[in-house]
């Protein structure tokens, strides 16, 4: 047996407002909250989810994983996730046209990538 996805940690200053940045984000709502912890997901029985919790310093080289997004109409995701706040990161790599590298509002890096309508 392999294993799932169950979910994601991510490290933050203040896991609450990432958390909620987040859920916006993926039409997630926060299923827990502790001063520890910031749990978001559709709902407390699907997975997978997102876990924010502190960070007390910040690390010295970027995540050592990121999320990636899909998205149909992927121009305007990415317009809509700058509009709430995060930012393209300039990236010294080859240009994947299908794949957009941005950062949340705290740094952390996720792609946004084209997908394709189930229907065509």
């Amino acid at each position: 047996m392999g294993s799932r996805w169950f979910g994601l940690v991510v490290d933050s200053h203040d896991p609450a407002r990432l958390a909620r940045w987040w859920a916006e984000v993926l039409d997630y709502r926060i299923i827990s909250e502790a001063p520890e912890q910031v749990a978001i997901g559709r709902d407390t029985e699907t997975f997978p989810g997102m876990v924010f919790v502190p960070a007390p310093r910040d690390r010295a080289v970027g995540g050592r994983i990121h999320l990636d997004l899909g998205a149909e109409d992927q121009t305007a995701e990415v317009e809509r996730l700058v509009d709430m706040g995060a930012r393209h990161l300039d990236v010294s790599m080859p240009v994947e046209p299908d794949r957009v590298l941005l950062a949340d509002p705290e740094g952390n890096e996720f792609r946004v990538i084209r997908t394709r309508s189930s229907g065509g």
